[in-house]
């Protein structure tokens, strides 16, 4: 839905900070804003964000102690026998 609303200096002016600070568009930062005060008003609490966890795996050995030597990469890569 499109709409015009007019704000007032003090309202635009958080807005926009909360913008930058998220690094998302107006619309997006004015939506998320709205749900969290509609949700406010209605005595709902705002649904937490998932909190998602990557667990370390060992990957053994590398099989290239040393990465500098760019012709010892590529005939790793390749093969001794690639033309």
């Amino acid at each position: 839905m499109r709409t015009t609303v007019t704000l007032e200096d003090d309202v635009a002016l958080e807005i926009a900070k909360l913008q930058k600070a998220r690094d998302e568009s107006f619309k997006d930062t004015l939506n998320a804003l709205l749900r969290a005060g509609l949700a406010s008003l209605q005595g709902k609490r705002p649904r937490a964000a998932a909190v998602y966890r990557t667990e370390a795996v060992s990957l053994g050995t590398p099989r290239l102690k040393n990465l500098d030597d760019i012709s010892e990469v590529l005939a790793f890569g390749e093969g001794e026998d690639h033309s």
